[in-house]
């Protein structure tokens, strides 16, 4: 059932990007008319006035990869994935949904219209309801680290199977402990000295603080112990050639996060008998899905997992969100309220 769109504006207050040369948050600017979108819907689309909104790494490597950006997103462009709000409009082919449900979604990519401005349009398959008693600054933390660490962490093949998680304390690493546990499985992670007490606090059962030892001879130490493996990070750049001192025959090793794409490449690319690693390497795409949400918001209504958020910003505060989010210092995610809550 449609909606009435008339009752919102024809434009609205959206943080643009047309260029990042010298980085997204340099060039972000803060338009109080932007044009509004969702005025024809398709049939299975919905428009959702955003509420709040969480950053993730993509958001500005995707617009910096340079002229292939343009290729990919049409400009002006508001930057963002991952929401929460409220729905204003529906096509008419749309289920489980109707104007004032409370929702909370992920766009899967970086799009034209991404939740740093007060409307986007997104399809059916991309929010879940919100379930009643979650935040909606928590549900907004959701989408791409909540989903990505569902989709790489599978469960383990023999009761207290191990599994290393590079890269503990990040957005999608928090998850990524939390839901190993969940699941069955004996969790080692990585990460700063600050964050040794949060990480042990979300379930890790061994943590490497990478400041005081060297990770990869840490790992060594253990022998071939785990069965899986999941790289946040990129770093060390030796992990992933030394990992069958670690890793068994036949785990899996899951590049979730890499600095560039020359380093990618030289990971996948690299034969072994050239140095490369002796475990098989994989990049896992974000396969943002309807069910995913709803298995993920259960979760978080059930206390089985929980948003960490660093710091919050409000709407006019967005580059220094940027600004700190590219400090990679942040302990879990950081929230730009973009709306005022119900």
């Amino acid at each position: 059932m449609a909606g009435d769109p008339s009752t919102s504006p024809n434009t609205m207050r959206a943080w643009l990007w047309t260029s990042t040369a010298g980085g997204l948050e340099k060039n972000l600017q803060l338009s109080e008319s932007a044009t509004r979108p969702g005025h024809q819907l398709g049939k299975r689309e919905v428009l959702v006035q955003v509420i709040s909104m969480s950053l993730n790494p993509a958001d500005y490597r995707v617009p910096e990869i340079g002229l292939l950006a343009k290729l990919i997103i049409s400009t002006p462009s508001s930057p963002g994935i991952d929401f929460s709000g409220r729905v204003v409009d529906v096509g008419s082919s749309v289920e489980g949904f109707m104007p004032g449900s409370l929702v909370f979604g992920c766009l899967g990519r970086p799009t034209q219209f991404g939740p740093l401005a007060e409307y986007l349009v997104c399809s059916s398959q991309a929010i879940a309801l919100l379930p009643e008693g979650v935040d909606l600054d928590h549900a907004a933390c959701i989408g791409v680290a909540g989903q990505t660490a569902l989709q790489v962490i599978k469960l383990p093949s023999e009761a207290g199977d191990r599994i290393f998680i590079n890269g503990g304390s990040g957005g999608c690493g928090l998850f990524c402990i939390q839901i190993a546990k969940l699941l069955g499985w004996n969790v080692t992670v990585t990460c700063s000295t600050r964050n040794i007490s949060l990480c042990k606090e979300l379930g890790a059962d061994e943590v490497i603080d990478y400041t005081a030892m060297d990770t990869v001879e840490a790992l060594k130490e253990k022998g071939a112990v785990f069965g899986s493996l999941i790289d946040n990070v990129g770093t060390p750049e030796n992990l992933y050639r030394e990992c069958h001192h670690f890793l068994r025959q036949g785990g899996s090793y899951s590049q979730v996060n890499i600095e560039s794409i020359v380093g990618a490449l030289y990971r996948l690319l690299r034969p072994s008998f050239l140095g490369g690693g002796k475990r098989k390497i994989g990049f896992p795409v974000l396969a943002s899905q309807h069910s995913s949400l709803v298995q993920l918001g259960k979760w978080m209504q059930e206390d089985k997992i929980k948003a960490v958020i660093d710091s919050m910003f409000e709407f006019e505060e967005a580059v220094k969100a940027y600004e700190k989010l590219k400090t990679h210092r942040a302990r879990g995610k950081i929230i730009v309220h973009v709306s005022k809550k119900p």
